[in-house]
């Protein structure tokens, strides 16, 4: 079966951050998104640790240890970019400053729920850091993650199992399989990769699916 690899699935979530956007990237998968954003286009990139004005991973050897994202990445930072305390970083995000924020995701539910802090498990650590006040902050939230666990189970949910960050949140999904629009009528699918039909997304993730006018 094919599938987008993770860069792929980047320059596609990218494809899709408008003109002037303000937008903060998850943790993780969601970073990479900002290797992809055009060049041509004004996109203004936030981290909760205080940046705003944040540029692609630098070149090997062009690091700086004082400049990194969230999740500990060393970054760098265009022209007009800025610092500023974390609290204004909340503020920023609480306040709905946000246009998108892009997180990843231990499961969604197709009415948007979003469960990707703790999979509950006894010895799981829980890693809530902003993810909630992103969600339920911005003005679009995407996830960006792998349709199926390494067990082959969906990530993709009739209802979360896992505790939940937000409640309806979520409007849409962007997989190594399909890209996913989500609200209070289901799922529906915006995209295919090639060589997957919706009724094999059907079957792997056990959810009515429709494709997305």
């Amino acid at each position: 079966m094919n599938r987008l690899s993770r860069e792929q699935m980047a320059a596609r979530v990218a494809r899709d951050i408008p003109e002037g956007a303000y937008v903060n990237l998850g943790i993780g998968l969601p970073t990479t998104v900002a290797n992809f954003l055009p060049a041509d286009k004004e996109i203004f990139l936030q981290s909760e640790n205080g940046l705003l004005g944040m540029g692609p991973a630098p070149a090997p050897g062009d690091e700086d240890p004082d400049l990194i994202n969230a999740g500990k990445q060393p970054v760098t930072l265009l022209a007009g970019g800025c610092y500023f305390h974390h609290a204004d970083s909340f503020a920023m995000m609480r306040g709905g400053h946000l246009d998108v924020c892009v997180l990843g995701a231990f499961q969604v539910s197709v009415h948007g729920d979003l469960a990707n802090w703790s999979t509950g498990a006894a010895d799981a650590i829980p890693a809530v850091g902003g993810a909630m006040d992103l969600a339920i902050g911005a003005k679009q939230t995407y996830v960006m993650m792998e349709l199926l666990t390494k067990h082959g189970e969906s990530k993709l949910v009739p209802e979360c199992s896992y505790p939940l960050t937000g409640l309806r949140c979520v409007s849409r999904v962007y997989t190594d399989l399909g890209v996913f629009a989500l609200g209070p009528a289901g799922a529906s699918v915006i995209d295919l990769v090639d060589g997957v039909s919706l009724d094999e997304l059907q079957r792997l993730t056990g959810v009515p699916l429709t494709m997305a006018a």
